[in-house]
């Protein structure tokens, strides 16, 4: 088959790791469009990838102004900017890969969903996990009965004391009307999980509670600066900008979380210096204009009695490293960050590990996620590439469910009160 052709819309770091793809797999996946309002990040894939001047645009519009000259889009802007070009591509017959979450409202992520049904074109949401092989390991022996019917699902995302402080205080993130509450922009992925897990039963029941703690100017120590780098006491501080990102240059790490701070190249400790001086990532924690939650439950009833329950928490020296425990009436699942995962049998009380499939070593280093993304473009490749959806498990009804059940998460936390959903995924 010929190469898939993509346009990547948005250059920033998501938008590069998925155009990585076709670094290993040209063969499979051509980059021959990009647009970003930061010229310098256009430029970047445009060396990269070979793409013809005419080809890179400053602002999507352009893009999706011109006549068709790719088969699918990656749309990898910031959350709220999701819409207006997912809904513009689609009209366009553009295939599309959309950055999670789909939107940050419920009315936005229908009418994307609509607009992709409507134009009969694949949209795949990067609910990477869904891809990653501990998941499907996972799935698989749930389905084969390995642990009879499942009881309980406890899930935990450890997000980590550093990335919280990089990505929801210092970041993109840190604030729901710049981009989202954190349980859409950090777990939809997580929620997304226990509903793909327990897919032959419905969600009938919500509720949550959260609260941001310590990342407060409360909690800002006495002598400590607005910077980092003009403060007396930085060296007692965890959250210090300068232990997170200069002892990474210093260390020869310039990749993320430094790229962030420092998009342009090349990066050293002058720019770098310079980055926290005077951008957003040099500020005290305990002096942003943050305000989304720091730990987060959720709690879920479904509809055959299963219930479930994530945990959200920025304290732990774990990264991402998600934490699962799934109890059945014949046995139990643990797994914890890329796997194994055990299965213990109350039958025999013997306990079995079964390893996961990895991505392929070209790939790891470059795409994280433990190699999900690499996976993730390559079902959605290869669903462009035959016209064949069932390669995609993260499609448009899926997708727009779990994020309705994210939603009425919230607004239990907010009402303070139990959730009802509906049928059709709708909540009261």
């Amino acid at each position: 088959m010929s190469p898939v052709q993509v346009l990547i819309i948005g250059a920033g770091v998501r938008g590069e790791t998925y155009a990585q793809y076709a670094l290993n797999y040209s063969e499979h996946l051509q980059v021959v469009g990009v647009a970003d309002p930061r010229l310098f990040r256009c430029k970047r894939l445009q060396q990269l990838y070979n793409i013809p001047a005419g080809n890179v645009f400053t602002d999507w519009q352009e893009a999706a102004g011109r006549e068709k000259f790719a088969d699918c889009v990656v749309i990898a802007t910031p959350d709220q900017l999701h819409k207006g070009p997912a809904v513009a591509f689609a009209d366009r017959g553009y295939h599309i890969l959309l950055e999670k979450p789909m939107a940050v409202t419920e009315e936005d992520c229908r009418e994307i969903v609509s607009a992709c049904e409507r134009n009969n074109v694949i949209l795949s949401v990067c609910h990477v996990l869904r891809y990653y092989s501990p998941v499907q390991k996972i799935k698989e022996l749930i389905d084969s009965g390995a642990i009879g019917e499942v009881v309980n699902i406890h899930h935990m995302e450890p997000v980590g004391f550093w990335h919280f402080a990089h990505s929801f205080v210092r970041g993109n993130w840190r604030n729901t009307t710049e981009s989202s509450f954190s349980l859409l922009a950090k777990c939809c992925h997580d929620v997304d999980l226990i509903r793909y897990w327990l897919s032959g039963s419905r969600c009938v029941k919500v509720s949550s509670f959260g609260s941001l703690l310590h990342f407060t100017p409360d909690n800002k120590p006495a002598g400590a600066a607005s910077r980092c780098l003009d403060c007396q006491v930085e060296s007692t501080c965890p959250y210090s900008a300068k232990k997170i990102y200069v002892r990474r240059v210093e260390q020869g790490q310039t990749g993320w979380p430094v790229s962030v701070v420092c998009p342009k190249e090349p990066v050293d400790i002058e720019s770098l210096t310079e980055a926290l001086r005077t951008g957003p990532y040099g500020r005290c924690v305990y002096d942003c204009d943050n305000d989304v939650l720091s730990n987060q439950v959720v709690n879920f009833q479904f509809e055959g009695g299963q219930t479930a329950c994530l945990n959200m928490v920025t304290f732990t020296q774990e990264v991402g490293e998600r934490q699962t425990r799934i109890s059945g009436t014949k046995g139990e699942l643990r797994c914890s960050g890329a796997g194994p995962v055990y299965l213990y049998d109350f039958l025999t009380q013997e306990e079995t590990k079964h390893d996961c499939e990895a991505a392929p070593s070209s790939s790891v280093g470059d795409m994280p996620h433990g190699g999900a993304d690499f996976f993730l473009m390559d079902a959605f490749v290869k669903a462009v590439q035959s016209g064949n959806q069932s390669h995609i498990v993260t499609g448009p009804q899926d997708t727009l469910h779990s994020h309705l059940l994210v939603f009425a998460a919230e607004q239990a936390r907010l009402q303070d009160r139990v959730i009802k959903i509906h049928q059709d995924g709708s909540y009261s």
